[in-house]
């Protein structure tokens, strides 16, 4: 049996053999080179080492740790079943990876929004037509993206600082890249850095930039990711919180931070104003404008189950990606070259099943947080807190 504290290093070789085999699956990490090997080894050798590691995983005295191995650990069992030709349902592939059911949108909650939203979008036309044309309203030129978001991040900076903390030391870059499935991406690199990479490919709007960056950055992700690294790798030697893994339940409770990050920081009422004011300023931007977008963002917030539900056409019902292009478009309200992009999201191989870990894990960690507040943030930051977990402490 592997013992402690080998069962990290253990953990930490298999994740990369498995990234072998599904370039990807390690998002980010800053631990000892050496246990780095990519050698590839055979599915079903994989595949026994991850059931072996199950065992020794029941072996860790701290429950909270021995907790995240074991899910973390059952994910990679899934995934050596997966690699080895099993087919899966997709729901079943969702819960081996997540340890969360995917979740289909009501037709009805749909529709009651597109219907609130054609209420809410000034002008005339279609519905598509003014949503597209407010959009390009309140988009920012490529070029001054990075000018616009400097001032926003010093002020999530500093409210993340005051309201959880932030370690010593911590930073990230940030760059414009294009070419991507996804609108922002944070990449962890260890020593309590991150990079951080907008995607251009679509405009970048004004309304929807605090959010991105502190999705990504304060106090989501990035944050995320150094106070871990700081509390959990450095201060407990938990090497395992030294590498990030993309298909895995420590996903659903990181998206859901990252989801809920600006609301852990300010109200919708205090963006609202920020946003027709300060910022509206800086971009030089009209605020009716951007007010206009806000005020329609209540139904558009009821449109968030749109891609997963999506993906289960794709995915579960087999519907043909023409079908599936047509309800993105109507339910997202979008441009075929939007909609096309949603669709290359929840196509891709290590992506197809992740788009839930936004929505599932969006409600579970909003849920935590309106029982538990700045507290409970704080303990999302920086505990190995699982999915299980936060149903158990919402129930």
């Amino acid at each position: 049996m592997t013992s402690m504290p080998d069962v990290a290093e253990a953990y930490i070789r298999l994740a990369h053999s498995l990234d072998a085999h599904l370039e990807g699956f390690v998002d980010g990490y800053g631990g000892p080179p050496e246990w780095a090997d990519r050698t590839v080894r055979a599915p079903t050798e994989l595949h026994a080492e991850a059931g072996a590691l199950l065992d020794a995983v029941n072996a860790v005295e701290d429950a909270d740790r021995r907790a995240f191995l074991t899910v973390q650990v059952r994910a990679m069992h899934t995934l050596t079943r997966m690699l080895m030709g099993q087919k899966l349902p997709y729901a079943e592939e969702v819960r081996g990876l997540f340890d969360i059911d995917p979740v289909r949108a009501d037709s009805r909650v749909l529709d009651g929004a597109l219907a609130a939203l054609d209420a809410a979008l000034p002008g005339s036309g279609s519905l598509l037509e003014r949503e597209e044309a407010l959009r390009a309203r309140v988009a920012l030129p490529k070029s001054e993206i990075l000018r616009v978001a400097a001032p926003i991040l010093a002020a999530l900076r500093e409210r993340t600082r005051q309201r959880f903390g932030l370690p010593d030391g911590e930073n990230f870059s940030i760059e414009l890249v294009s070419d991507k499935p996804w609108g922002g991406y944070n990449w962890p690199l260890g020593n309590l850095q991150s990079r951080i990479d907008i995607n251009t490919d679509l405009p970048v709007l004004l309304p929807t930039l605090p959010d991105l960056l502190a999705h990504e950055g304060y106090p989501g992700h990035h944050t995320e990711h150094a106070t871990k690294e700081a509390k959990l790798v450095r201060g407990r030697g938990w090497l395992e919180h030294s590498i990030q893994l993309l298909n895995a339940p420590e996903c659903v409770v990181s998206e859901g931070i990252a989801v809920n990050a600006r609301a852990a920081l300010m109200s919708g009422e205090e963006l609202d104003a920020w946003l027709t004011g300060e910022l509206a300023a800086v971009a030089r931007l009209d605020p009716d404008d951007i007010r206009a977008f806000q005020q329609a963002g209540l139904a558009r917030k009821e449109l968030k189950g749109v891609s997963g539900t999506a993906a289960l056409m794709l995915h579960a019902d087999a519907l043909p990606e023409s079908e599936v292009l047509d309800f993105l478009m109507q339910y997202s309200v979008a441009s075929t070259e939007r909609a096309r992009q949603s669709l290359r999201f929840i196509s891709q191989p290590t992506l197809r099943a992740y788009i839930f870990t936004y929505s599932v894990g969006g409600e579970l960690v909003e849920g935590w947080m309106e029982r538990q507040g700045n507290a409970g943030f704080t303990r999302l930051l920086s505990e190995p807190l699982t999915p299980g977990q936060l149903r158990a402490g919402l129930a």
